[in-house]
């Protein structure tokens, strides 16, 4: 089922707001962040790229560009510079993020032509920004089991999603290990949300649907979708939401899918957690 039909070009980064009981999407290419509220469809567009946010509170987000991470007002639209993303490195931009449940925003980078190893995963907390991973080249799939203890990315040229044991404050505290390997199958990790019972969701880019995977890596199901290059997950209740893109897609591509760039939804999959809040360090 179609939640909104404005196309994405790369469509990504759905958040669902649980103060708000809104769902919030980017369409990095455009610029964009995209949602719909009881007066309709709505958009801002930034002057860089735009790729994930987490919650701040009713009001504000932490948004991820392509230089920055910054707070956003969606009342008044007013922007506040948070911490500089990569600085100095005009090559890259964000792609996939989330907040941890400690507080935590994980959020990665790449080049703007997916150069190999230009990017990487950081993590912001309580004013410190950290590069937690390096070299990658499309970062992706980041998300939290519900307790807490671990996190899971994707470097998504691997096919691999990996797993790493994460401290109490929500810091790597080990080795990232194999959780998942899809290169058999040819299948393109992409974004990925952890439901409330600790089943992973994954965007399987190329596949036009997102999997189910269990905690020991066994596919447990898929949930179909008419676009061919599904990119992220995110719940909001029991409804599973996914961003889908044009991007790669050629003329005779997006004849044969014409929904292809817009937002799905589809009731009654699975319970997700609730999104964290990420936390903001006290002002000066």
């Amino acid at each position: 089922m179609i939640f909104d039909s404005r196309p994405c070009e790369l469509g990504e980064g759905p958040l669902w707001h649980p103060l708000r009981g809104q769902l919030f999407w980017f369409d990095i290419l455009g610029r964009r962040l995209l949602t719909r509220d009881a007066d309709g469809p709505r958009d801002w567009v930034f002057p860089d790229l735009v790729s994930a946010a987490g919650w701040l509170d009713r009001d504000n987000l932490l948004i991820a560009s392509e230089r920055a991470l910054f707070r956003f007002d969606l009342v008044s639209g007013d922007s506040q510079p948070v911490v500089d993303l990569d600085a100095g490195n005009a090559k890259t931009r964000s792609n996939d993020g989330r907040a941890d449940p400690q507080g935590g925003f994980w959020i990665g980078t790449m080049g703007k032509r997916a150069e190999a190893g230009a990017g990487a995963i950081w993590r912001w907390f309580r004013g410190e920004l950290r590069c937690l991973f390096p070299r990658i080249t499309i970062p992706n799939a980041i998300c939290f089991a519900p307790d807490g203890r671990s996190a899971r990315f994707a470097d998504t040229v691997t096919g691999q999603v990996m797993r790493v044991a994460l401290d109490a404050e929500g810091w790597p505290s080990g080795r990232p290990e194999l959780f998942l390997d899809l290169t058999a199958e040819g299948l393109n990790p992409d974004g990925a949300v952890i439901d409330a019972s600790g089943v992973m969701w994954l965007a399987e880019w190329g596949a036009a649907r997102v999997s189910a995977y269990a905690p020991d890596g066994s596919r447990l199901r898929s949930v179909g979708f008419d676009a061919p290059h599904t990119s992220c997950p995110a719940f909001g209740g029991d409804t599973l939401y996914c961003t889908t893109a044009l991007q790669d897609m050629d003329a005779p591509a997006r004849a044969t899918y014409p929904a292809a760039g817009q937002t799905f939804m589809a009731k009654g999959i699975a319970r997700g957690q609730t999104e964290h809040r990420v936390i903001l360090p006290p002002a000066r």
